[in-house]
């Protein structure tokens, strides 16, 4: 059987250390306003700060918009995909 998934790429925008755009966003682990954990196309990734708001996610396109005070973006397994979850179809 062969796989039809597109690969999205992944990309990250980050504007004055104050709101962060992401693409190829799989699901979201856990988030608050510390720190928010995340898979991507390529893997897991953290992204940490102060005061930080999912603004807008959509699973179907895999765009994500982090607001707040971003502190650092720390990327971790690479074979970490995360199966969609609950919480990941709520943003949908």
């Amino acid at each position: 059987m062969q796989d039809k998934t597109v690969k999205q790429s992944h990309n990250l925008i980050l504007e004055n250390r104050k709101s962060l755009s992401i693409s190829g966003i799989t699901d979201v682990d856990s988030f608050d306003e510390r720190e928010v954990i995340l898979y991507t196309q390529i893997g897991e990734m953290t992204v940490q700060g102060r005061e930080l708001h999912i603004d807008s996610m959509s699973v179907e396109t895999g765009d994500m918009l982090i607001t707040g005070e971003i502190w650092a973006i720390v990327y971790g397994d690479r074979d970490k995909h995360g199966p969609l979850t609950a919480l990941g179809r709520l943003f949908k």
